[in-house]
């Protein structure tokens, strides 16, 4: 067993747990960059890990009744066909073409980091839809569309979903967007795992070693996630996502280590000011609610 790559599943594992993304947007770049794994084999090696990691997550929701099964099936009925056309398309690119995986899979983990930020943004406007009430015809095309760059490059199967599954059904809680977006992962990831297993791509050394981190990280990310905070958490992902899809586009490793310290410190200036400005806000609406009462 690899230490250092069970480390990275212990990594990205506790991630996943606390904050419910960056599992794949995290787990192929630094199997790239830091241990320096082919980009196919990263890829599907991540697809067969999450494939385990998954279900556990999912399992949790399930118990607490917290999934939309609707918003599931129709999530499922336009990413699986994509996701298993993503996993053939990858494997076809063939070793001469896996820069372009490369640069396809760092476009993906910077998608990633805008929708985490965009996230925290939508999050805090208020709902202005039932949260019960399913748009089919969006909900497949959003399926379709992280199916296919789940299927070629392991990222998005949460971070992107869970983000437009805010812009079209605001009115759902967090916990149901969560466990909604979980359960739909399971078969979301389990396709292209299929896919790369039957075509060769697994290093089932890697799978083990990222497993032996990532199932334990989950599971202590889980009960952990109540009592961490969430935002400096979020912050810090972001940082790490910036940098790792710079550097896995071409960028170089100083801009893109600087960039991601920017972010991080941008979040840790704006956070705390939110909050303030927030809390400010509040004893305001107190004392009209005083007055007039």
């Amino acid at each position: 067993m690899d230490l250092g790559v069970a480390a990275t599943g212990l990594l990205t594992g506790l991630m996943v747990g606390v904050t419910g993304m960056g599992g794949g947007a995290l787990t192929m770049p630094l199997l790239t960059l830091v241990f320096g794994v082919p980009p196919l084999a990263a890829v599907s090696s991540d697809l067969v890990a999450a494939a385990v990691v998954k279900p556990l997550g999912a399992a949790v929701h399930l118990r607490r009744r917290t999934v939309q099964p609707e918003l599931v099936g129709w999530l499922c009925l336009g990413s699986l066909p994509c996701a298993a056309a993503g996993s053939l398309l990858a494997g076809s690119l063939g070793s001469g073409a896996e820069s372009v995986l490369e640069e396809v899979a760092g476009g993906a983990v910077l998608l990633a980091a805008v929708t985490l930020f965009a996230r925290a943004l939508l999050s805090r406007l208020p709902s202005t839809s039932d949260g019960m009430r399913v748009r089919p015809v969006p909900t497949v095309l959003l399926g379709a569309v992280a199916g296919l760059v789940v299927g070629t490059t392991s990222v998005g199967s949460g971070s992107i979903i869970i983000v437009v599954l805010l812009l079209l059904h605001r009115g759902l809680s967090s916990a149901r967007l969560v466990g909604t977006d979980l359960v739909q992962a399971v078969p979301l990831v389990l396709v292209p795992a299929i896919g790369h297993l039957f075509a060769g791509d697994v290093h089932i050394g890697l799978v083990g070693s990222l497993l032996a981190g990532s199932i334990p990280g989950v599971l202590v990310g889980s009960v952990i996630s109540a009592r961490v905070p969430d935002r400096p958490v979020r912050v810090l992902l972001g940082g790490m996502l910036v940098t790792t899809g710079l550097i896995m586009v071409g960028t170089d490793v100083v801009p893109g280590v600087s960039a991601g310290l920017l972010v991080v410190l941008l979040g840790a200036v704006i956070a705390p000011l939110r909050s303030a400005m927030s809390s400010r806000r509040a004893p305001v609406a107190n004392d009209h609610r005083e007055v007039v009462g």
